[in-house]
Order: structure tokens, then sequence, then C-alpha cells
């Protein structure tokens, strides 16, 4: 509401005082307000008096604000915080036009929100709006202040009074915090002045530079892995290193078994700077491999014996590898066994730590992965950045529970060897397995758990009370920190910390750090922390300019942990690995969009392209897209991931339509398998005539139809067991379920084999491990298991 304050040398004798000042019931007001003398319509001016003790006094004079249309929701940049209602302000040397200053007001929402049309509520307009806007250049006597008691979240006013000229904002905290009302106000203004100017300001690049770096500065010595793991095992060779079951290796003799592996593949005619592949399961010997491999002076390339035949043979060519360490029979190509190369003398070669550690394949939107080139030193820098904050060191014990392919274990395997803990290899089925994992957890007693949020859900669906970690480490997916909230009920902060990390392949694993409190998971936060030390964060818009704070774009992430580059893509290289003007540095560019807050934490918004994360796994839709058009029989195709209950994770899956509609749907996913992975595999094909297109010819994925679902008559009252199975398998998957179908080809996949168990032990059938239901995957096949 208008207010007009006049300072007057003396109280007025006669105010025009208002129905809400508080009177005696013996007072002149009270008598007036009884005799209805200050009743009048409510659309007229009222005043109030305040009179101080020096004898002057303010006279209030307020005025009906003019009628606005609705608020619309905060906007996503307002990074609102706290209560009540504030103030911003800056003076102007001139009032200008009220059309110059919408311009200039809607340039600014524009760019700080390009994905929304510019609504502003303006009095007479129609459509609810954010950001409310007054002008008014009318010349008021007094100290003019145009809003009291806003409507909308922000409301700017231009205006003129006795004390000059004025561009105003009035904001709830809880919608837009105070510093991004004040740097809003700036920009606006600063677009008046200079239309078409670029945001953020030059003055104002230097501390926003300086607020995507860490406070604390890294110290890292350059070393390789190899040599720095012998440095570790110095001090107490005979520590326990890995535990694999009941086989238990020390340091020492990791580091002796490596060597023989090193001088098996020198026999082998492998030289310093020579890519080998590994495809070997989780087992100690895995690790051995690795650190064999690295001794060699040459680079490993994990690959995971689950994937398709052609998936391995692509690898196997990319990486031009002379030799793949397996025991896969059938791998298609140059192979030797574990035991061949541990028969050999100990060896070692020279590297620096400038030379390649590894190459991990990530999706790529061409429809074939693509190899990330990672240097000994970014490993070292990971570690350097990370050992004191969380106190890393021989007393820990990590489990080592993601597949060597995927870049976590990376953190998992070396992140404990460098620190000189005890490894835990937690076996394929018991990281599927929530009771069983948490058992080895509890026998193992684990101090360092690393998770991908969708795989720790599972442990809290259990009784996770008899664990003790110290230390929980997020990443690999978008955490909803809500879910921990059982966790810190059982588990203390005081007990146990908990991290969320933001990382990418291209920047070795882990870039950000959040500890994450109660009140994070009480508030939803969706802060993934500031950059580790040695790290360095810049978010951009298109362009490729800074983005002001609190204002979408992408990611970019510079400093030690940016890889070398993608393994023989000079393009993909040049696009994505860029030397920055602002900042001097090589910058990746992520693909991600998020936004830095005030206190220099970045909070993670989703991916800008077609990539996403689905339970820990990267995976590029256009890459699975590819493949499908691949197929001579498919000429459009698109890939979505569809999560049914938003507010369940385990329902999320991937669904692809293809045209034309008479595609055969089971055809087209048996060919996609023999090229992707089972966590890329669409569990449904759709087939279409046509894909709905948005009016600039674009998919318009609001517009698919559901994935189609084999339509399966279930009894509502099952008599026999194969019955009882497809009423509790319909229950879980939420579709009709045939008897031969297969449990993993209809969306299936660990968290809902987890809930399948639990719903068959609750219907009194014994609980299926996740084993058995890979082995025996239909209905018909679990039901001759159940009755043998």
């Amino acid at each position: 509401m208008p207010v007009t304050r006049t300072r007057l040398p003396a109280p007025a004798e006669h105010p025009r005082w208002t129905e809400n000042v508080p009177a005696p019931a013996d007072s002149p007001l009270a008598e007036r307000r009884r005799t209805a003398e200050l009743t009048r319509p409510a659309s007229t001016p009222r005043s109030v008096q305040l009179v101080y003790p020096d004898g002057t006094a303010d006279l209030f004079e307020t005025t009906p604000p003019p009628p606005l249309p609705a608020s619309a929701p905060a906007p996503p940049w307002g990074l609102g915080e706290g209560k009540g209602i504030a103030t911003q302000h800056i003076p102007l040397t001139h009032l200008g036009d009220e059309s110059t200053w919408l311009t200039a007001l809607k340039d600014l929402l524009t760019r700080y929100n390009p994905d929304q049309s510019p609504e502003i509520a303006t009095p007479g307009s129609q459509n609810p709006a954010p950001v409310a806007f007054l002008f008014d250049a009318t010349p008021h006597p007094g100290e003019h202040l145009p809003t009291q008691h806003p409507t909308h979240p922000l409301t700017i006013s231009v205006h003129q009074d006795t004390t000059g000229s004025h561009l105003r904002c009035v904001h709830h905290r809880a919608e837009v915090s105070e510093h991004q009302a004040h740097q809003f106000l700036r920009h606006l203004h600063h677009l008046h002045t200079t239309p078409g100017a670029q945001l953020p300001p030059a003055a104002e690049l230097p501390p926003l530079i300086a607020l995507g770096h860490p406070a604390t500065d890294l110290t890292t010595t350059p070393r390789t892995i190899h040599e720095s793991i012998q440095s570790v095992a110095a001090s107490n060779p005979d520590a326990i290193a890995i535990t694999d079951g009941p086989t238990q290796l020390t340091y020492r003799e990791l580091l002796d078994r490596a060597a023989r592996i090193a001088g098996g593949l020198q026999a082998r005619g492998v030289h310093p700077g020579d890519r080998i592949g590994v495809c070997l399961d989780r087992t100690a010997d895995l690790v051995v491999v690795l650190l064999g491999v690295l001794t060699a002076g040459a680079t490993y390339v994990p690959m995971d014996p689950a994937y398709p035949t052609e998936r391995l043979a692509h690898t196997t060519q990319d990486a031009n590898l002379p030799l793949v360490i397996t025991h896969l029979a059938d791998f298609p190509g140059p192979t030797a066994t574990f035991a061949d190369l541990e028969a050999a003398e100990p060896a070692t070669a020279p590297s620096t730590p400038d030379s390649a550690a590894y190459v991990i394949y990530t999706s790529g939107s061409t429809g074939r992965p693509k190899g990330v080139v990672v240097p000994h030193r970014n490993v070292i820098a990971l570690l350097d950045a990370t050992r004191d904050e969380y106190a890393l060191g021989p007393q820990d014990v990590w489990t080592w529970f993601h597949s060597s392919a995927f870049d976590f274990s990376v953190w998992e395997i070396w992140g404990c060897l460098l620190t000189g803990g005890r490894l835990v290899v937690v076996p394929y089925f018991v990281s599927r397995e929530p009771d069983r994992f948490a058992e080895l957890l509890a026998a193992e007693s684990v101090t360092v758990l690393s998770q991908t949020p969708s795989a720790f859900a599972q442990l809290l669906q259990i009784d996770h009370r008899p664990l003790t970690p110290r230390l929980v480490i997020f990443g690999g997916e978008p955490l909803d920190a809500r879910m921990l909230l059982p966790w810190f009920d059982s588990h203390p902060e005081s007990a146990c910390r908990v991290v969320n990390m933001f990382g990418i392949t291209e920047t070795t694993v882990h870039v950000t750090h959040q500890t994450i409190t109660r009140h994070e998971a009480l508030t939803a936060s969706r802060s993934v922390g500031p950059a580790l030390p040695g790290w360095h964060l810049l978010v951009v818009n298109p362009e490729g300019h800074p983005q002001p704070i609190g204002v979408p774009g992408e990611i970019c992430v510079g400093g030690a942990g940016v890889a070398t580059a993608y393994l023989n893509q000079e393009t993909l290289t040049a696009q994505r690995f860029r030397d920055n003007p602002h900042t001097g540095t090589r910058l990746y560019h992520s693909g991600d969009l998020g936004r830095l807050r005030p206190d220099g934490r970045l909070e993670h918004l989703g991916r800008i392209d077609s990539q996403i994360k689905l339970r820990g796994f990267r995976i590029e839709l256009d890459e699975i897209r590819n493949v499908l058009l691949e197929d001579p029989t498919i000429t459009a195709a698109a890939v979505i991931l569809h999560q049914p209950n938003p507010e369940d994770p385990a329902t999320a899956h991937l669904a692809a339509y293809v045209v034309p509609a008479t595609t055969n749907p089971t055809a087209a996913r048996t060919r996609a398998a023999t090229l992707l992975p089972d966590h890329m595999l669409p569990t449904t094909i759709t087939p279409l005539e046509t894909l709905p297109l948005t009016p600039n010819g674009k998919l318009d994925p609001t517009q698919l139809p559901a994935p189609a679902a084999q339509s399966v008559a279930v009894p509502a009252n099952p008599t026999n067991l194969t019955e009882h199975l497809a009423t509790i398998w319909q229950e879980v998957l939420g579709h009709p379920v045939g008897p031969h179908d297969d449990f993993f080809d209809l969306g299936g996949n660990s968290l809902l084999a987890v809930r399948l168990g639990a719903a068959m032990r609750a219907n009194g059938l014994p609980q299926i491990r996740l084993r058995e239901l890979y082995r025996h995957p239909t209905i018909t096949e679990l039901t001759e298991l159940l009755q043998s």
C-alpha cells in the first residue's frame, strides 16, 4: 500500500487518524470512533501521525494500491530464505518513462529465466506473475513509499518525491533473498541505463569468478597411483589391504602380485603407455590386475563382463587394445587370463603423473560410448583434496560396491588404498540384496560407505541400526535429501557424517562436497556444496558468459580434476574441454544445469541435453535412440525416462517409441540388447504412427502415450501358486504380467526385486534371492523353483 511520510515540526492539530490506531476507551479518538466520525469508504486516503518526545512528528498518508493480478510462484532464481518483508533501494539521477523500464525489466526476466515468458504484473494486467511493477511519475510531498504490504514475491517501483527519484523493490524474504533482490535491482538499473548490456557487468565478474573457487587451496604432490600406494605400504606392509570373503591380501601381497601381473604383461609385449582392457568380475584379483597394469606403466580400460558382446568389441577396437585380461572364453579380441599373467616374474616400468591411469567409457550421444582419459595426477589430487577434510586413514574400512567400469569405483578402490585403509569387496549379488549387504557392512565394521542414492534407498528399507559407518558418501546421481530422515533417526550427525558429492567422469569422480544434516533433509536442499580444493566452478549461459548468482546455466568445471581428453575424438574434446577467457583456465562443459548460491555452493538442477542418470548410471538417451534407428525397419525413434510414480524412484525406467506402427517391438528390443548394456535397454518399445511434435518441429514428450504394456488377465482371487505370484508381480510392477514374461524385460530392476522379495514374504511365500530371480525371471520358472 503506497505511503507518503512527511516530517512535521509540530503535531498536526486534527490529523485524519486511521481506525487501526490503538486508543484508550476514554480518549477523544475512541469517542470519534464510537460516533462513526471516522467511517468512510475503504478507497479513500488515510493518514496516521506519530509524535516523538522532542515535539516533532511524522505524518503518514496512505493510499489504496492500484489493483494487480494474482501472484505467481516465486521466481526460480529467488533463492528465498528467512521470513518477513525487506526493501532494497537505488537512487536515480532521472526518472525515465514507464515503457523503457518495462523493456529493461522484460529483458532482465528473460535472461534470468529464458525458459519462461517474462510475465510482469502491472495495474490493469490480467496474468499472474512473480514480479509486480509500479511506475508513478507524480511528484509526492515528503518521502513516498509505494508498497508496504506486497502481494507478489518481488514488487518493483519507480517513483519520485521530495527526496528525489527512486528505484525500489519490496520482497518476501521466503521467496526472494535479500542478496537476490538487490542483485536484481542492480541489474535492472544497469539494463535501463545501458540497454542490451552484458550481465553481469564487468565490475561483478572478478568476485563472481572467485565465488566458484573453494576457500581452501589444494596442497598436492603429483605422483603415480602405484608409487603412492608403495609409499603407503612401506609404513605397514602387513596391514590388510583387501578383504574378499575369506580371502585377505596384505599391502605387501597386493604389491607383489601386482608386480607379477606387470611382468606377465611385459612378457606379452606390453609397453608403457599401452592401453590394456580389464574385463573381470568384482574380486580381489581385479584390484591386483588394475594395480598391475599401472605398475607396468600402462593404462587400464575397465569393462563389465555383463556388457553385450558388441559393446565389448566396440571398446576393444576404439581403444586399440592389444590385450584384454578376462575369463570370458568368447571375448571378441586378444585375451589373457589372470593366472597366465601372475605366473611371470615381477617387473615394473616407468610412468609419470601425467601418464594416463585409466580410460573409462561413458554413454555417448552418437550411439557408441566414448572413452575418457584420466591421468594419475588427477586421482592423487582427488585424495589430497579430501584426505584431511574427512580424516581418511589406515583406521578406515571401505566398501567396493560399484562396477570398475563406473568411475565411482575409482574413488572406492584408490581412495581406500591411497590412504592405507582396508577395502571390502562387495560381490555383485550381495550389492543387490540389502539384507545381505547390511550383514556384510556390520560384520566387517565398515566405516566409509560410498553409495548412489538409489542403492542407499534399499538399505533404508531394512533395519540399519546395527550399521556403524562414520562417513557416508553419495554420488553418481541426484540426491533427494528428504530420504535421509530415517537414517538420521538412528545415526545422529555426531556419529555419522553424510556427504553429497556432485561429480563427472570427465572431472575425476567428484567436484563438490556438501555435508547433509537433518536441516538439509527437512528443507529438501538441492545444494551439492562448494568445489573441492583444487577444483573450481563456473555457471555459464549458452554463449559461454558467466551467469549471475542464482541464475541457472551450464555447469563448467576447471582445476585439478579435468580429464585429458576423449579418446580418439578431437572434435568432441574441443567442444567440451575449452579454455575460458574469464577464468584463464581449461574448463569442462558438463551439460549439467545448475546455479551458484551467494556463499559459493552449487545447486544441481538436472541436465540440459538428453543425458540422464538412472540408478547411478549415466545414460545418453540419444545413444539409445541411435541404436534403435540402426534397425532398417525403424524410421523414427524417441527415448524418455518414464516414472509413473514421481515419488518412487524405483518405478523409473526407459521407454522407447518407434515409427512405424507396424514395428515388431520384441524384435527391435532383441536387436538393441546386442548393442546396449542392461541399464540402457528400454523396458518398453511402443510403436506409433508418428511421433508428436511441438509447433517448432521438436519432439513433444508431453504428448507421448503411456508406454505399451501387454494386456494379461490376472485372476481377482488367485487359487494356485502361479496366480498368486502373478498377483504379487502385478502389484510390484504396476501392470499385468503373463506367466512367461521376463521380470526384467517388464521394467524390473534391483530395487523392485527387493520389493518383490518382501511382498512374497508378506504373502507367506519364501523370499526369493536376486541371484535366483536372474536365473528364473518368469512366473512359470519361479513357480517350478518354489514347488521343487
